[in-house]
């Protein structure tokens, strides 16, 4: 593993568990994009600092390791993850390793801030652990009823209309869009008045 230095930003490390495995992250913002790609692709594998790179630069032989490997349906990419201020501050020196990245033959990406934090995060903190949650069989089939059969079905609507216990509806339904079963736009907060529909 390669030693990094402490950073004025967060560096959190420590490992994001992931159905059973554990994946290393060295700040909070690579904790967080373990964690959204997980939520927006459970089958995605992840590897921390899964190769290091040689290379020359200005006549010196350098060495880099990109923070991840995902490997998913859409095939292989090694990402780094980056805060955009360290990304523009640094680019001169991190140039010639994302480029010779870039030559290994997988496809390489550099991931910001930008790309990982927002309302999609948000929720995906809120549903991913409610993915394995028990959910109430009897609720959510009335809850799905439900957003089938009104002519416009919001979050809060298909909760009024799953069951006369407030809480217990309003797990079911969460769990049933943690599940993938009722759709709705996860690029924003999830609000009463939020549209949602069967799958």
């Amino acid at each position: 593993m390669r030693r990094i230095p402490l950073s004025r930003r967060s560096h959190v490390t420590g490992f994001r568990p992931l159905d059973g495995e554990a994946v290393e992250h060295e700040s909070a913002l690579e904790r967080d994009f373990v964690l959204l790609t997980r939520f927006l692709d459970p089958s995605a594998a992840i590897a921390a600092q899964p190769i290091t790179i040689s290379f020359e630069s200005e006549g010196r032989s350098r060495r880099y390791t990109p923070d991840f490997r995902v490997v998913s349906s859409r095939g292989s990419e090694l990402v780094e993850i980056k805060y955009r201020a360290d990304l523009r501050a640094q680019w001169s020196r991190l140039r010639p390793a994302f480029e010779a990245a870039r030559k290994t033959g997988e496809r390489f990406r550099i991931v910001t801030e930008s790309a990982i934090r927002g309302p999609l995060l948000d929720n995906a903190r809120r549903l991913l652990p409610l993915r394995a949650a028990p959910l109430d069989l009897a609720v959510a089939d009335r809850a799905m009823a439900a957003a089938r059969s009104l002519p416009a079905p919001t979050f809060g609507a298909v909760v009024s209309a799953a069951a006369e216990d407030r809480a217990q509806a309003l797990g079911a339904v969460w769990r049933l869009i943690a599940r993938g079963l009722l759709l709705a736009d996860l690029t924003k907060p999830v609000l009463l008045d939020s549209v949602v529909r069967p799958l």
